[in-house]
């Protein structure tokens, strides 16, 4: 039978991602927490892992994992990576885990930026062009960096912002944002309803660095698609990205 090279992209994808994963943490990690947060079988990723330790590109103390010798050039702090870097492995298992539309947003100002974004393989799909920029209150992501503002911050985004709907769905007043606001504080997850696009549903989730806000990770559900075991996953899906990646 002949070698499907499908099989080999997929096989060299996941090894990147988990030197990447593993170099840009400040700690080791073990293969529970790499296969959790890569989407990686255990069967596939204990073979995956012993050949980088073999190699010399990852280091073994027990149960955890840290870089090897074999990377002297990338054995840095992971505060020395870019966002970029450390947020893509964890957008491709997002995309992996719900094989819908995921990217992470920053802020630029009252808008958003798309930074990293991994396409839905299905034929019906929601796509996000990097660097893109699109206002706060239309896409989920936006959403969750508002609910992560200080109240005085959001004070002045009020003031100073004129907000357009671009769908009959579309939340523009002040009113109705702040109780989207709420709800997102309370659940940690935020979400657009056909705000922005029609016939797209997000999901969003802030996260920090020591305390800082750095941006959101989203993903963006095509209706037909959407419904009440999607809506749990994602906003599960969300919020365990969000904690892996304050916790490097």
């Amino acid at each position: 039978m002949a070698d499907n090279p499908s099989t080999y992209v997929k096989s060299a994808l996941r090894t990147l991602d988990i030197i990447e994963y593993v170099v840009s943490r400040d700690r080791p990690a073990v293969a529970q927490e790499i296969a959790a947060a890569l989407v990686i079988p255990v069967s596939s990723l204990s073979y995956l892992l012993n050949t980088l330790v073999e190699r010399g590109y990852l280091a073994r103390d027990g149960r955890r994992y840290m870089p090897g010798p074999g990377l002297e050039r990338l054995q840095t702090r992971g505060a020395a990576f870019s966002i970029a870097e450390r947020v893509a492995p964890l957008v491709r298992a997002l995309r992996v885990q719900l094989n819908e539309t995921a990217s992470f947003f920053i802020r630029k100002g009252w808008q958003i930026e798309a930074l990293v974004t991994e396409t839905s393989e299905h034929a019906l799909r929601y796509a996000v062009q990097v660097g893109t920029s699109t206002p706060l209150h239309v896409l989920s992501a936006g959403k969750a960096i508002l609910a992560a503002l200080p109240e005085d911050e959001l004070d002045d985004y009020f003031t100073q912002t004129h907000r357009d709907a671009f769908t009959p769905a579309t939340i523009t007043s002040e009113a109705g944002l702040r109780a989207e606001i709420e709800e997102i504080r309370r659940t940690g997850v935020a979400r657009t309803r056909e705000e922005y696009t029609p016939g797209i549903q997000g999901f969003g989730c802030a996260v920090r660095i020591e305390g800082e806000l750095v941006g959101a990770f989203s993903v963006a559900i095509p209706t037909v698609r959407f419904d009440p075991e999607i809506f749990r996953r994602a906003g599960e899906l969300l919020l365990r990205t969000a904690a892996l990646f304050e916790a490097g």
